[in-house]
């Protein structure tokens, strides 16, 4: 899939997780399980780990359990039982290495892969934490505003370094326009949520446009979630120290 198909598609997903943080709920629960779903299917062949179904079981179990586990706790803080489901995870990674069957070539950087693409799933419950939380429905969809324009100013080829500051100052801009079009932001933090989102999608874009694998389908479709999925923590953990 060539850079601008995976950014017009990872700007659609912003896009639809925008509409489900509005709608609030189960819709944003349901969207983050679907990005974890997707990501957990193409992160093996993305990376190159040599026992890709197994590594996409535990992806998959990982940042859906995560997921699940936010939308049904109870009261604040949400993520409290995220490290114990992140824990639980890596030990499923090392179950997964002793069930293979192919002499274990690569154990190191099967379990390494394996356990890093949980650690993005998990990400993903991010989105719903901040959905639960009073007032976060407007940092959800600030976030994801700024995700899916970055997403796009990053497809204009530019050189590494111009094209970060164009696409952080672009997230940016995004965000502050979303914090003077919506209630209960304001337009400072907004900015600063846009900014650092649109920074994570630079280096995001610098660390992976280069793999051979994106050739292929689902590694590309890992590529274009793994921002999606990745934004939610990051979303969280910003829109608690900026506002609250």
């Amino acid at each position: 899939m060539q850079l601008a198909n995976r950014a017009v598609v990872t700007a659609a997903l912003a896009a639809a997780v925008a509409v489900a943080g509005y709608l609030g709920g189960l819709a944003l629960a349901i969207a983050a399980v679907l990005l974890v779903v997707v990501f957990a299917l193409g992160w093996p062949a993305l990376v190159g780990l040599p026992f890709r179904a197994g590594s996409s079981v535990v992806v998959g179990v990982g940042g859906t359990g995560a997921v699940v586990v936010v939308h049904l706790t109870a009261a604040q803080p949400y993520l409290r039982y995220l490290p114990l489901v992140f824990a639980g995870a890596v030990l499923l990674a090392f179950l997964n290495e002793l069930l293979r069957r192919d002499g274990r070539e690569r154990l190191v950087e099967s379990v390494s892969g394996t356990v890093t693409g949980t650690l993005v799933a998990v990400a993903a419950a991010g989105w719903v934490a901040t959905g639960r939380t009073p007032g976060g429905e407007p940092l959800v969809v600030v976030g994801a505003l700024a995700l899916s324009v970055g997403s796009v100013v990053v497809a204009f080829r530019l050189a590494t370094w111009l094209g970060a500051l164009v696409t952080s100052v672009a997230a940016a801009a995004a965000g502050a326009l979303g914090g003077a079009l919506l209630k209960d932001i304001d337009v400072g933090p907004a900015l600063l949520l846009g900014l650092a989102v649109g920074v994570l999608v630079a280096t995001l874009h610098a660390l992976f446009d280069e793999l051979p694998s994106l050739e292929r389908r689902w590694p590309s479709l890992a590529a274009v979630t793994l921002p999606v999925t990745v934004t939610g923590t990051l979303v969280y953990v910003v829109g608690r120290v900026l506002v609250g």
